[in-house]
Parts: C-alpha cells; structure tokens; sequence
C-alpha cells in the first residue's frame, strides 16, 4: 500500500567548492604547483602575481586600455559554434597517412638485456624458445616464483605445446648462466647457493677466499636453515671450523645479492624528492615556523577580465552573443576568485595546524630530542585550532616541515601515550627511542629478548608488557633476539 507522508531531515551535503579546498588541502607542495598550473592555464582569468594597485591619472587613459584589451580579446574563439571538428582535431589528416613522430627511448628493460645475452649462446631454437618465455615468467627480483609443473601446464593449454619437465630445467639452467649471478633462481638458497658457484669459478684453490666460499656453500648446500637461524655453535661443529674461520664464511654470504634483479633498468625507482611545506627556526627559546614560499604562491585576477566584465555589464541593451561573452567572462572571474580564496584558506589551515604541533611540542622543537616528544593525537590538535579531526589528518599526513634536525614527515609528531611508574604520561616514540638505544648497545653474542627489554625498560620505570616490546620493536624493523645475533 502507497502511503505519502511529510518528513524533516537535517542533512549535510559539500559543495563542489568545499570538496575542492578539501583536495587542495590534502595535496603536498610539488602537487600544489602542478594544480596551481593546470588552473593558470586553463582558466585565463587567473594570473600569478601580487595583486596591483594600478594608479590611473586620466579616466580616457583608462578607458583606451581597457577598450585595446578589448580589441586583443577575440570571444569568437570560445563562441563560434560553427567551427567544424574536424579543424579542431589534433591530427588533422587522414587515417593512411603515416606518423612521423619518433618517441624517445628509454633503454633496454631488464627482461630485454637477457634476452640479449641469451641469444649469445649457443643454444637450439627449442631450447631459446624455452629459456625466453622463463625470462617472461621472471618477477622483479629476478626470480622464478611459479612452479615448472605449472609453467609445462600453461604451454599445454594455452598455445597447445607440450613441453617435458626436463627440458623446461634445461633451459632454466642456461638462464641461470646470465648476468647478473643469481638470476633465474626459484628461492633465495638457490640464488645464494648460483652467486656463490659463480665466484668459486673466478677463483683458483690458492686464492686466500676460496676457503671460505667453499665454507659458504657447504652452509647453503647442507646447513641452511641453521644458517638461517644463526645457530653459530651447531654450524661451527658441523664444519669444524673457528669462529674466525666461520665468520669469513658468513662474511662471504653478506656479500651476495639476494635480489639480483634490481640490477635491471625495469625495476629502478624514481627517488621522490621531498619539498618541505613548512619551515622551522630555533633562536633561543623562540620557535618560529613559517610557510615555504613555494607553498604560497601569488596570484591576482587578471585586471583585463575585471574590466571586461565591468564594460559588458554597462553596456546597456544586450544582444546574444553580448550576453554569452558576459556570461563567460563572469564565470571565469568568479572561478578564479574562488581558486584564490581556496589557495588563501589552504595557507591559513596549513599554517594554523602547524602552529598548533608547535606549540603542543614545543619541548622537542627546543631540543631535538625524542624524548621530549610527549603523547600527542589528532584530537588534541583539533581541539585546539577548533577544526575537524578530518582536517588536521589531511595536513598530518602528507606534509613535511623541516627543521634543524632534517625534514620530518608533520605524521611522526603524533603518538599514543604511556604512564610511568610516577603516573606521568610519556610518548611511545620516547618509549621507542629507548628501545632503539638499548638494542643498538646490547651484545649481538647474547643479544636481549623481548622479556629482558621489558625488564630493562620496566627499571627505568616505563610500565610495558613483553608483547608491547615485541610490537614496538617489530615497528622499527627490528627482528628478534635469535636473528640479531652475530660473530665477533
């Protein structure tokens, strides 16, 4: 049954404008001033600049510019609507005709370079055909993850071929000939174990590290998950060696490339630059910060477009295409006032949030010190400045400040709190730091275990539970006590 009723609802909906600023918020410097250009050159009401104060002595001479501007502004451009498409076309010609245009190349990848290498070798077109299509099935690290047996299953019921498992060996084994040493391995001992073999090969029975590369691979071939372990005692009896002689073992196997693959051109990263949004100064007990002036950029609306605007609107008596220039000049001006508040409110939050860190931190900002950071939420911020906790998480995470200490991410300034045993509230990045120093000056023949750096940590009156130091110490990267252990 259908049944009308009258309903009140309170909702709350973001304009087009306040999504924006949000976007605009958000976004760090170098992403900033690729969002700054595409608006300059999108919207020709936007200028960069500080805006001027132009002081006109005659009104004719003001009335000439604007009429000249006039006259070198042609609305036809944006109002002909009779242009045909095809003149608006970027390629304005016909389908058979060919594309001169020579891209630029980016060097061989690193598939391609062994590709290279194996057609160097003298090999059956079978078997290259095989050691190619292995080189496809390489991962980034240079690795063969998948199974032969699926490899063989895949040839059979894609493209029909059936292949024996030998000869899909055979010709892994050739791609593990390739450069760099290491390549083409199914797991990590077998690209230790193929470096190893290759230097063993380089090297006569007098060379003085030939010793211990045959000792390295006795520890892959035999011995690799007490290897793995570090049980220094158990490999030492089982090679019957010193520990001076294990040692330039292990020495050896600290030389390998576990991931041979990143030698290649395809799996090099682009070092990200980081650009500060924030600039901080320490003279005595002052703390100053300020915006990095690339972060606030000047920018005015174009005076050309203000006048525009001002003569179509007192022209009187409007015809069409009067009306649809007014229109468009209007809409332009009114997007680029909006983009320069945007920009304007961009600047304030920014600068109100980070004055806030400041002041809440200012111990730290004093001393550099992490141990002067106290507990610290996004909350605490928020409350401060009277903004939303959404707001200050879009300026935490992606802005950098830099200071006397290096250019720090605005994110680590944040941290939950702990109580010592006099009820005082500390950070976990101070409790961090602690445990950093405390692993750092342990000894690595007995290093500590979790439950001894709960006891150091609890003496120094820090109330922390083992799984607590397991937590932390997992988040700085450190592994457990057994993996930390090293010969002396």
């Amino acid at each position: 049954m259908l049944k009308q009723s009258l309903q009140q609802k309170l909702l709350q909906k973001l304009s087009p404008q306040q999504i924006q600023l949000m976007k605009l918020l958000q976004v760090p410097t170098l992403e900033l001033e690729a969002r700054i250009k595409q608006e300059l050159e999108a919207n020709p009401a936007l200028e960069e600049g500080a805006e001027r104060e132009d002081v006109v002595d005659d009104g004719d001479e003001h009335d000439q510019e604007t009429s000249e501007a006039l006259e070198e502004f042609d609305f036809d451009e944006y109002l002909d609507d009779e242009t045909p498409d095809y003149q608006l076309n970027i390629r304005n010609h016909g389908a058979d005709e060919d594309d001169k245009h020579v891209p630029l190349g980016s060097g061989s990848t690193f598939r391609e370079l062994l590709v290279d290498q194996l057609a160097l070798l003298p090999l059956t077109e079978a078997v290259r055909a095989l050691a190619e299509h292995l080189v496809g099935h390489l991962d980034d690290d240079g690795y063969v993850r998948r199974d032969l047996d699926s490899i063989v299953n895949d040839l059979a019921f894609t493209q029909g071929i059936d292949v024996p498992k030998e000869a899909l060996e055979e010709a892994l084994s050739h791609v593990q000939t390739l450069d760099p040493a290491g390549v083409g391995a199914r797991d990590l001992r077998e690209c230790l174990l193929l470096q190893v073999e290759r230097k063993l090969a380089e090297r006569d029975a007098e060379d003085p590290r030939h010793a211990a590369l045959q000792r390295a691979r006795t520890l892959l071939e035999l011995h690799y998950e007490a290897f793995t372990k570090k049980h220094y005692d158990k490999l030492q009896g089982a090679l019957e060696v010193d520990e001076n002689a294990l040692k330039a073992a292990m020495d050896e196997l600290t030389k390998l490339n576990p991931k041979p693959g990143n030698a290649g051109s395809e799996s090099s990263k682009t070092v990200q630059h980081v650009i500060p949004d924030f600039v901080l100064s320490v003279e005595g007990d002052d703390v100053t910060v300020q915006l990095n002036g690339r972060n606030a950029p000047d920018l005015r609306i174009s005076r050309t477009y203000r006048d525009m605007m001002d003569t179509y609107a007192q022209g009187g008596k409007q015809d069409k295409a009067t009306r649809e220039a007014l229109a468009f000049v209007k809409q332009k001006v009114d997007a680029a006032k909006w983009f320069v508040d945007a920009i304007a409110q961009r600047q304030h939050t920014l600068l109100k949030t980070m004055q806030a860190i400041v002041d809440l931190q200012r111990a730290y900002f004093l001393s550099g010190d992490e141990v002067d950071l106290k507990p610290m939420i996004l909350r605490d911020v928020a409350e401060r400045i009277g903004m939303d906790i959404s707001t200050v998480s879009r300026v935490a995470n992606s802005k950098y400040i830099q200071t006397p200490y290096g250019t720090l991410l605005l994110k680590s300034f944040f941290s939950e709190g702990l109580s010592t045993d006099s009820g005082e509230e500390v950070s976990s990045r101070e409790v961090k730091k602690i445990l950093q120093d405390a692993i750092d000056a342990e000894d690595k023949r007995k290093p500590l275990s979790d439950e001894k750096l709960g006891i150091l940590l609890n003496a120094k009156g820090y109330n922390i539970a083992r799984r607590t130091v397991a937590k932390y110490r997992e988040q700085l990267g450190i592994p457990v006590a057994r993996l930390r252990k090293e010969l002396r």
